[in-house]
């Protein structure tokens, strides 16, 4: 039986955005609403589609802003890898530009546990990052029996991280960055994209670029999100190996989404603590 229509969104907005609606659950992350678990799986993998996760979570308090999958042509896309932000929905933490969120990722192809991890959402770049593991340990629970519950504690738990991640944010916002430390930052996280700096075919400094006013600042939390957001949304000219000139491209991949800006967070929590 079509179980889809039991889901029902809140009325209420959380802050910065809307929830988003059923329909556009099911046309951007169609594995969502997987029936089954792709046919290469081992036989001790237990499929629970990610429906059944996503009702559980609502009625905890949480809500769904942002869903999004892996798209590729190996993979059927109702087993692809997909991520849904979560917030809850009568926000505590209160920051000055930012909200945090939960991470919730999943695969119907055996190729990823379910995975929770904390990330902050700002809404002058409405960008999301994601925190590293280093700082704030993801929660991953294998996909072996009936898990909805253990799925909705972890995310309670890890809600209780979110004031020591709102304190993170804070002292970030109060760390003023020196000229040569943005400009360390800024080659770093390049590496991150491109480890051998000759593919990269731009100068580092690019990544400093100001998409808005907003993003003046020499603080180390505008600094981070205006690397981030030049890395993962891609746009910036560079020379490509033929010497040509291009656009970077965003980056749509969930697995290096993760990576890099998880990677990034590293980074910053290291220039805090300098």
């Amino acid at each position: 039986m079509d179980t889809s229509s039991n889901i029902s969104f809140a009325s209420r907005s959380t802050a910065f955005t809307d929830p988003v609606s059923l329909e556009d659950v099911r046309a951007r992350a169609p594995a969502v609403f997987a029936s089954t678990a792709d046919e290469r799986t081992s036989p001790a993998y237990t499929f629970i589609s990610t429906e059944r996760l996503l009702q559980g979570l609502m009625q905890a308090g949480f809500i769904p802003v942002q869903v999004r999958q892996t798209r590729t042509r190996k993979a059927s896309p109702l087993h692809a890898r997909h991520v849904i932000r979560f917030r809850r929905q009568f926000e505590t933490v209160q920051l000055r530009d930012s909200i945090t969120e939960i991470v919730f990722i999943n695969s119907h192809d055996g190729t990823s546990a379910y995975q929770l991890r904390l990330g902050v959402f700002r809404v002058v770049c409405t960008n999301g990052l994601i925190v590293s593991v280093g700082a704030f340990p993801a929660i991953r629970i294998p996909h072996r029996g009936d898990v909805v519950d253990d799925v909705i504690r972890s995310a309670l738990e890890m809600c209780e991280r979110f004031g020591s991640l709102g304190e993170k944010v804070q002292q970030m916002e109060r760390r003023v960055l020196l000229k040569d430390e943005q400009t360390r930052f800024a080659e770093r996280a390049l590496a991150l994209r491109y480890p051998e700096p000759a593919e990269s075919g731009m100068e580092s400094c690019q990544l400093l670029t100001c998409r808005r006013v907003e993003d003046g600042g020499n603080d180390l939390w505008t600094a981070l999100n205006r690397i981030q957001e030049n890395l993962i949304r891609g746009g910036l000219t560079r020379r490509s190996a033929s010497n040509r000139l291009m656009k970077t491209r965003g980056i749509t991949a969930i697995r290096e989404d993760v990576r890099i800006n998880s990677g990034l967070w590293d980074i910053a929590t290291e220039f805090l603590a300098a």
